[in-house]
């Protein structure tokens, strides 16, 4: 498992064009927004002013890089699907999130985060489309887990979100709470698996 030492903001990208040619390796973070990407990613890197975590979804408008202990980038795309942005915002976000996946040489897997709550939205599962679509091994995390206090909640959580992006049965789900640590470990394992 990785362990993070150091963790610290490289750059900030709002345009295809200004996409850096690094030699180093990433792994992507994804989802809708208000989906608990930041919260996540700081949980990751133990260090909480790393993203910035909004109460008002839709706060990441642009592709973050992270460099990570001087060998790798966590790369933090923008959240997706929220209703109150302009129709052209959206678009740009699209645009940049497509020629991100479609055009990284350099991006070894992608975490595709969906809300335990709310389970896979349209939207989550066009990502999945892009995903398979562009052949990128991805990861699934179920975030926001201790918000499920019935147990029946608990043990569907994995077979709804299964059903909802199409995964196969044997399809791992990563159970997540940056509230309670649960399934950081498991994120840093996965993470150490796409980049081997």
């Amino acid at each position: 498992m990785i362990s993070v030492k150091k963790a610290e903001l490289y750059k900030t990208i709002f345009k295809p064009e200004e996409l850096p040619d690094t030699p180093y390796n990433e792994v992507a973070f994804v989802g809708r927004s208000n989906v608990g990407k930041s919260s996540l990613l700081n949980s990751i890197v133990k260090n909480y002013k790393l993203a910035k975590v909004s109460s008002s979804p839709g706060k990441t408008r642009s592709v973050n890089f992270y460099f990570v202990n001087e060998k790798f980038f966590i790369v933090d795309l923008p959240g997706y699907g929220f209703a109150k942005t302009s129709k052209s915002e959206q678009g740009r976000w699209r645009s940049l999130i497509e020629s991100y996946l479609k055009d990284r040489d350099k991006l070894k897997g992608i975490f595709l985060l969906v809300d335990s709550k709310v389970g896979p939205t349209e939207k989550d599962k066009m990502m999945r489309d892009w995903l398979v679509f562009y052949s990128i091994p991805f990861a699934v995390v179920a975030t926001k887990f201790d918000k499920l206090k019935k147990q029946s909640e608990r043990a569907t959580v994995e077979k709804r979100i299964k059903k909802g992006l199409e995964l196969p049965g044997i399809f791992p789900i990563i159970r997540f709470s940056a509230k309670t640590k649960e399934g950081r470990p498991d994120v840093l394992k996965q993470i150490e698996r796409f980049l081997d």
